[in-house]
């Protein structure tokens, strides 16, 4: 699509049926078939067939195509369901390729943490330099599910609860 639009420039809107179409007759990396075909249950015949004589269009057969039709019919419902089961197969791939990367954080109750800044408490005046990270603060409660409760170094309770992503371990 990016390589048709950028040669087009200002004439995008008159490309869109074009790209729109070559979409939905290219096979997709993720579920190996054509978006085409999962949703009419066949395969889309091209605007040069309909023009230009092909085997395709020479041997059709009235009698014959209203069989086979009711037949992709009858399994679209199927190819549907191993496309469905396929996704989900993709996407538990990607799942775990993006799990390994990641480094889960946990606190323990008494844990010096860093919570970072946020932008209405980030003096204006300082604007860019600010600094991103305030604290230290003592882990209060841990709430589960990624979620604490924060208090200060003198005991004092931070009001909120506060997730795991806005929080850093404090190294002195």
């Amino acid at each position: 699509m990016r390589k048709k639009l950028n040669n087009a420039k200002g004439e995008w809107a008159e490309l869109i049926l074009e790209i729109l179409w070559s979409y939905n007759t290219t096979i997709q990396s993720t579920t190996s078939e054509i978006p085409f075909k999962l949703v009419y249950g066949s395969e889309a015949l091209i605007p040069i067939e309909v023009g230009v004589p092909t085997l395709r269009t020479e041997l059709y057969d009235q009698q014959h195509n209203a069989s086979i039709r009711n037949a992709e019919l009858d399994l679209a419902e199927e190819d549907r369901d191993i496309v469905a089961i396929k996704q989900k197969a993709m996407k538990q791939i990607i799942e775990r390729r993006h799990n390994k990367k990641v480094v889960p954080r946990t606190f323990d109750v008494g844990d010096l943490v860093l919570r970072r800044t946020e932008e209405a408490r980030r003096p204006p005046s300082h604007g860019k330099l600010a600094a991103n990270w305030e604290g230290p603060f003592r882990i209060a409660k841990v709430l589960g599910m990624g979620g604490y409760q924060l208090q200060t170094l003198q005991g004092n309770s931070i009001s909120g609860n506060w997730n795991v992503s806005s929080l850093k371990l404090y190294r002195s």
